[in-house]
């Protein structure tokens, strides 16, 4: 088919970035093929409402190529498709899965477990230890995806009449991952079992002597692994080099997924043995709540069988059946059932507060716990913890953006300095990345003992993972490993410059490629008046969102800004009124000195803008408004 001309009779009508078909058309089904085809190619191609330069210096396109609604949710391009529809379509569901994905259900997502390596032996060795009744404990990592993964087991062997016991690594004293001397202690002390959840792919060492202390070590993670697996009673990890082509296709789970996945297949395994012959099994489906919050919390990406974890954990949320959670729900101030951001941004926090700066322990055993006091007592622990740490952050990220000036030529910021504080690097790295558009790596030093322990966060395109465990086989890091948008490191202080010239040399092409014509995707362009509860409600039922599952954006417009002042410490709100005589509010987080918020603030007069951002509820007032989470700007005229 030749996409430099429409398949039809009569031209489509380009109208500021819109595209219409005329009603006359009579086209066979062939052509009515041809010619949607060609509408959603020109339309990817095409700059939504002419931005090809924003405010951010990013042009504006259709995601997807097939969107653009009026704010009744008409279909201008014909399509015959409705909001939902074209949501999930613009997101890769094919139109014949548009039902299974609009409700993502566990029937219709979930994978046969022994399709993963390993899965039947790991199943088949924790079978025999609950018959056998041996001492198991769960050996953690420190964040959310550790300790949701711990508890999950936790709870698993619990309902299976074991009492498992668990074992949190402090971060600043034991560092990430597996230690061989914990694993023989352990052992030492009567676990003839462990079981190493979301760390443990890459801890040869370690593993060696947990099997020389005569100690079954099982590993649960996600983790990219190296070709030689470390010597363990069973490895299960979709990220394995050698895993089969389903499983692979699952290499976007959390640990926390794979730990379900892991109790899924012990309950089947202990089934065919008659161990519930006169015993209830374990209710499966109330640990969801566990593997929605550490999947959002860990940035998973939220497609395929993330999304109907997510969707149907969320579920288990609102019931409240969990005492941990309930308690950590009231600590976060949530007056509502927590939808899917409230995972990532007011209740994973909270947990990873007591790895970052606290005590690493208090995750599992808020969410573990059965004592509605002790519940309530963790839970405000936390939310103190968290505060605490967001007072740290802000001196950590000071200190490394002061860095930035002389890094400017650098594909990757390699931030580093003495006494930051180990557990808010990863943050710290995550708005570094945000600030910059570039992957960054923030290193905490001990000048002392000359080591730093750093924590990356990348930007789409660019494997962050890779390029760490390629680093570490070069010589040039202590330890290092993670996936593609996240990784984490120990190196010595002297390494530091030819570590931040390998990753430029190796991740400089990848880094212009991914950044090169940066763009803003966006799902709807409507007028001020489209802007209401409703729409925020209809753009909702296409969630849950996260990283690879996007949140819709639109474009409002246009509009001249009627207020703009700087709110907190550096929050960008403005109130904008639109032709139509309607107005709304806009508030961009942390944009205060971006060039968007500096134009908008002081050379706005006379301009009429267009708005791009997401859609959220404002229920501050007495009845509640739709208000526009602003991300981007450009000038209208």
């Amino acid at each position: 088919m030749d996409l430099t001309k429409p398949p039809h009779l009569r031209p489509v009508n380009l109208q500021s970035g819109k595209l219409s078909i005329t009603e006359s058309l009579h086209l066979s089904p062939e052509t009515q093929s041809d010619y949607t085809a060609y509408i959603m190619t020109v339309r990817s191609l095409s700059h939504v409402l002419g931005v090809s330069q924003s405010l951010a210096g990013r042009a504006w396109q259709w995601r997807g190529g097939a969107m653009d609604f009026g704010p009744g949710g008409s279909d201008p391009a014909g399509l015959g498709k409705d909001i939902l529809t074209q949501l999930l379509m613009t997101r890769g569901v094919a139109e014949d899965e548009i039902l299974k994905h609009s409700n993502p259900t566990m029937r219709e997502f979930l994978p046969n477990p022994s399709a993963f390596r390993d899965m039947d032996r790991a199943a088949q060795r924790i079978a025999a230890a609950v018959l056998a009744r041996e001492k198991i404990t769960i050996y953690g990592d420190y964040d959310v995806d550790g300790a949701t993964s711990a508890a999950l087991l936790v709870e698993l062997l619990r309902g299976l009449g074991i009492d498992a016991g668990y074992y949190i690594p402090d971060r600043l004293l034991e560092g990430y991952g597996p230690t061989g001397e914990a694993l023989v202690k352990l052992a030492k002390d009567g676990s003839s079992l462990i079981i190493t959840v979301d760390c443990g792919a890459m801890a040869h060492e370690a593993l060696t002597m947990a099997r020389d202390a005569g100690v079954d070590v099982i590993v649960v993670d996600h983790h990219k692994c190296a070709a030689e697996l470390p010597p363990t009673a069973a490895l299960v990890n979709p990220n394995r080099l050698d895993e089969s082509d389903l499983a692979a296709g699952h290499g976007h789970l959390a640990a926390v997924g794979v730990a379900f996945l892991l109790a899924i297949a012990v309950v089947r395994t202990l089934r065919t043995r008659d161990f519930f012959k006169d015993r209830r099994e374990p209710d499966l489906l109330a640990l969801l709540d566990l593997v929605a919050l550490g999947t959002v919390a860990d940035v998973a990406a939220l497609h395929g069988l993330n999304r109907a974890f997510v969707a149907q954990g969320l579920k288990v949320l609102a019931r409240r059946e969990r005492i941990g959670m309930a308690a950590l729900i009231d600590a976060s101030r949530l007056k509502r059932a927590p939808i899917a951001s409230d995972l990532g941004f007011a209740l994973g926090p909270r947990i990873n507060a007591g790895g970052r700066i606290g005590e690493s322990t208090l995750g599992v055993r808020l969410l573990t716990t059965t004592d509605p006091e002790e519940a309530r007592e963790i839970a405000e622990q936390l939310s103190q913890l968290n505060e605490e740490r967001r007072a740290i952050e802000a001196e950590v990220q000071e200190a490394a953006e002061a860095q930035l000036d002389g890094q400017h030529n650098m594909a990757v910021q390699v931030l580093s300095g003495s006494g930051w504080h180990p557990g808010v690097i990863g943050i710290v790295a995550g708005r570094i990345k945000e600030k910059t558009g570039k992957p960054a790596i923030v290193i905490a030093l001990d000048e002392a003992e000359g080591i730093g322990k750093g924590s990356g966060r990348s930007i789409s395109g660019v494997d962050l993972g890779a390029a760490i465990i390629a680093a570490r086989e070069a010589g040039l890091l202590v330890a290092g490993g993670g996936h593609a948008m996240a990784a984490g490191l120990t190196i010595e202080q002297g390494q530091l410059a030819a570590f931040a010239e390998f990753l430029d040399t190796r991740l400089s092409r990848d880094i212009d490629r991914a950044r090169a014509g940066q763009v803003m995707h966006l799902d709807l362009s409507l007028a001020p008046g489209g802007l209401t509860p409703d729409l925020v409600a209809n753009l909702e039922a296409a969630g849950p969102f996260g990283v690879g599952w996007p949140a819709p954006r639109v474009a409002v417009g246009p509009v001249r800004i009627v207020k703009a002042d700087i709110v907190g410490k550096d929050h960008l709100r403005i109130i904008a009124g639109g032709e139509d005589g309607r107005s709304f509010k806009a508030i961009a987080f942390r944009a205060a000195e971006s060039e968007m918020a500096q134009t908008l603030l002081h050379r706005s007069k006379g301009r009429r803008f267009h708005l791009a951002g997401r859609v959220k509820i404002d229920d501050w007032g007495n009845r509640p408004a739709a208000e526009l989470h602003l991300e981007d700007a450009a000038f209208a005229d």
